[in-house]
């Protein structure tokens, strides 16, 4: 595995991090407790000591397993991730910008984005009691929250690190402009956003503002939510609760098909999955200093840490992007 220093700070994340949306359950179609926990446990024992996780991943379950599962581990040697700002509970209902409706047992649950200095507080302290640690070593914001000041949530952001119950803060979901004025206030060290073969959206800004101001930058969904892994392909079939049968509408299925079936001849070269290929190829691209990756069990986290150990000529990479401009 490889590790990199996460923008200004002297963290040292693992380049695949695993992303921990999917074991909690909601909107992925559910989650078996105990794959999941061996899942993050399979990671660890394989290189991957970085977990990002959020409250809101299974309304607080992703951070309980997270904290089940690092029970026996040297926490020193554990990097967690989580986040803050989006609201569902009775308490902050209401308040902050409405997201959207989000679906648990059936029933319908709003969601706000909300980041007031109160709040983000609140919620770092309920945090570190689902982790059971006492501190958190890189906190973010989930998304913007158009109701509170930036410079109010970055002050929050700022106590905590003082306090010592966080080692860096960071954002998530921030444009450009949005990154420059929370640095006003505080030094943030990253930016975690959406990026995959099929999203490259963030190259034409803030890869090249990351690389000017030493961002990091943490990227989100490389998979496509497993469209790039080609399984969906060959049993196409989703939990009718499973938020991809709307997802994977905006991407041309025949153009993505196409492409994967273009690349697979080099994965199998290098003895590699096509999900392996994806994730290295992203691992390598300008200003990305880790990748998120989601298991849902032991085998697909040793998977995950294996994808680092593939190696890529410049003129293998150039063959993928290629081929990328046809999709």
């Amino acid at each position: 595995m490889e590790y990199r220093k996460l923008g200004n700070t002297d963290l040292k994340l693992s380049a695949i991090t695993y992303g921990a949306f999917a074991i909690g359950g909601n909107m992925w179609g559910g989650t078996e407790k105990k794959d999941s926990i061996e899942s993050v446990k399979a990671s660890i024992d394989h290189g991957v000591t970085t977990l990002d996780t959020a409250p809101f991943y299974g309304f607080g379950l992703s951070e309980q397993m997270i904290g089940e599962a690092i029970k026996g581990y040297d926490r020193s040697k554990i990097q967690l991730l989580t986040k803050f700002g989006m609201v569902w509970d009775g308490s902050n209902q209401g308040k902050g910008e409405f997201f959207f409706d989000a679906e648990d047992a059936g029933k319908k649950i709003p969601v706000y984005k909300y980041a007031s200095k109160a709040n983000v507080i609140k919620e770092v302290e309920e945090s570190l009691k689902r982790l059971q640690t006492d501190y958190i070593d890189l906190l973010q914001i989930h998304w913007p929250d158009q109701s509170t000041p930036i410079s109010e949530t970055m002050e929050a952001l700022e106590l905590l690190l003082q306090q010592g119950k966080i080692r860096a803060a960071g954002v998530s979901n921030y444009s450009v402009e949005q990154v420059t004025e929370a640095r006003k206030t505080l030094n943030i060290a990253s930016n975690q956003v959406g990026y995959s073969m099929l999203n490259r959206g963030i190259e034409k800004e803030l890869v090249p503002y990351a690389l000017e101001h030493n961002l990091g930058i943490i990227v989100y969904s490389p998979m496509e939510r497993g469209l790039l892994t080609g399984k969906y392909f060959k049993d196409g079939k989703l939990k009718d609760n499973d938020h991809r049968n709307g997802y994977f509408q905006q991407f041309d299925m025949v153009k993505v098909k196409t492409f994967l079936d273009t690349i697979s001849p080099l994965a199998e070269r290098k003895n590699a999955t096509l999900s392996q290929l994806v994730l290295r190829w992203t691992s390598l691209q300008p200003a990305i200093t880790v990748v998120l990756a989601g298991a849902r069990n032991a085998e697909q986290a040793i998977a995950n840490a294996g994808a680092m150990n593939i190696d890529l000529t410049a003129e293998e990479l150039a063959f993928i992007d290629t081929a990328l401009l046809k999709v």
